[in-house]
C-alpha cells in the first residue's frame, strides 16, 4: 500500500511517538509510508534513518491552501491509496485535498484524546468527507458516539509500544539521575511522568502519605506547583526533572517506585503501557481509555478523579502491600508485551487499511 500519515504537532510525546512507531512499523512491512509533517519538529529526529519517507509542509491552519495543493500533488504523484491525519488542522488539509482535488485516496482521521471541540457541524463535517474514524480505545469510541459520531464509523485500534524502544534504557544513566536527584537506594519515590495533566491531585493527596517520600515530576516546568505545596504544608521533597526528551525517559521510569497518571484527556495513556512493560506498578484515573489500559486490581490500580484520599489509598496499597505490588508488575509486563504490542497495532491498522481501500 502507498500511505500518506499527516500531522501538523509532531512534538507532543505519546502522540508523537505513536505516529512514529506506527509509520516505521508499515514501513517496515513492506508499505511505501510518506510521513507529512512540519520542519524541526520531533517526528523527523525519531523518523531518522527508518525507511519512512518523510515530506515537509508548512501545515499553519486548517485553510492552509499550500499544504493542501501539495497533498493533492503528492497523493496523486504516488498513487496514495490512503491518507491518515493525526491532528485537528491535518484533518482538514486532508478532506479539502481529496474534495477540491477529486482524489482517489481514502481519508481516515485518528482521534487519541477525549472529544472537546466536536460536535454539530463539526460533526457532520468528519463523518460526510471522511472515510472512517480511528480511536484508540473502546472508551473513546463510547465518547464520540456520545457525541453524535455513528458508531460504524469509528474503528477502534488500540496504541502499542514496539520492544526495541527497550533498548535505550541504560543502567549507567540511571546511576546518573539518582546521583543527579540525590535519590537513595533506600528512597521511596512516587513519580508522574506526564506533560500537564492534573498533576495537583498528587499534590493534593501527599499530606495523606508517608513524609519520607519523594515525588518526581516530570513533563511540568519547574516549580509549576511550588505554590500549592506550600499551601498544604506538603512535607515531601518534590523533584522536578522538567521536560524530558524522548529518548531518555524510559530511564526516568527505573526512578520510581510507582508512576501516577491523573488524567481525564487520555483516550489511551501510553505512558502507562510503557511504565508496566519496565515493572513500574501505576495508579491512574478511572477514567476514558484508561479503564481499557489498566485492569484495575489486575494490571494496576485506579482512583476516582478529584478524590485525593482515593488516590492516596490506591498509592499506599502499591508501595506497602508487598503481594499486591508484585503480583502488578507480573501482570502489567504481560500485558504490555502481549496485548499492547507494536506488532499487534501494525498488524491491526494494515489489515484495517487494505479492507477500506478494497471497499
Amino acid at each position: 500500500m502507498n500511505i500518506v500519515l499527516i500531522t501538523y504537532q509532531g512534538n507532543l510525546a505519546g502522540s508523537t511517538n505513536s505516529i512514529s512507531y506506527l509509520a516505521k512499523g508499515l514501513a517496515l512491512k513492506g508499505h511505501k509510508v510518506y510521513m507529512v509533517c512540519r520542519k524541526n519538529v520531533l517526528l523527523n529526529t525519531l523518523l531518522e534513518n527508518s525507511p519512512v519517507h518523510m515530506v515537509h509542509l508548512p501545515l499553519k491552519g486548517r485553510l492552509d491552501w499550500e499544504s493542501i495543493k501539495a497533498l493533492a500533488q503528492l497523493c496523486r504523484e504516488k498513487d496514495i491509496q490512503v491518507i491518515n491525519a493525526q491532528s485537528s488542522y491535518d484533518r482538514y488539509i486532508a478532506i479539502f485535498a481529496k474534495a477540491l482535488f477529486r482524489l482517489k485516496a481514502k481519508v481516515v482521521l485518528t482521534r487519541r484524546q477525549e472529544p472537546k471541540s466536536i460536535g454539530g457541524i463539526q460533526n457532520w463535517f468528519y463523518t460526510f468527507f471522511s472515510d472512517k474514524i480511528v480511536v484508540i480505545s473502546e472508551e473513546l469510541k463510547k465518547s464520540f458516539v456520545r457525541t453524535g459520531i455513528p458508531a460504524r464509523h469509528l474503528k477502534v485500534v488500540y496504541n502499542g509500544i514496539p520492544k526495541e524502544r527497550f533498548e535505550q534504557v541504560s543502567q549507567s544513566r540511571i546511576e546518573e539521575l539518582k546521583k543527579q536527584y540525590g535519590i537513595k537506594e533506600t528512597d521511596v519515590v512516587i513519580g508522574c511522568i506526564s506533560r500537564r495533566k492534573k498533576q495537583y491531585q498528587l499534590i493534593r493527596a501527599l499530606p495523606l502519605l508517608d513524609a519520607s517520600y519523594k515525588v518526581l515530576l516530570a513533563g511540568v516546568n519547574p516549580g509549576e506547583y511550588d505554590a500549592l505545596v506550600e499551601e498544604l504544608g506538603v512535607k515531601q521533597e518534590i523533584i522536578y526533572a522538567g521536560m524530558v526528551p524522548p529518548s531518555d525517559v524510559l530511564n526516568y521510569y527505573k526512578l520510581l517506585n510507582v508512576n501516577v497518571l491523573c488524567s481525564t484527556t487520555d483516550g489511551f495513556g501510553l505512558v502507562l503501557v510503557e511504565s508496566m512493560a519496565m515493572g513500574i506498578p501505576v495508579v491512574a484515573t478511572r477514567f476514558g481509555g484508561i479503564i481499557n489500559v489498566v485492569k484495575d486490581g489486575v494490571t494496576g490500580l485506579l482512583y476516582e478523579d478529584e478524590n485525593v484520599e482515593d488516590l492516596a489509598q490506591k498509592i499506599g496499597t502499591v508501595l506497602n502491600d508487598t503481594q499486591k505490588r508484585e503480583s502488578l508488575i507480573k501482570a502489567g509486563v504481560s500485558s504490555a508485551y502481549q496485548e499492547f504490542s507494536m506488532e499487534n497495532t501494525v498488524t491491526n491498522y494494515e489489515a484495517f487499511f487494505e479492507e477500506l481501500i478494497r471497499k
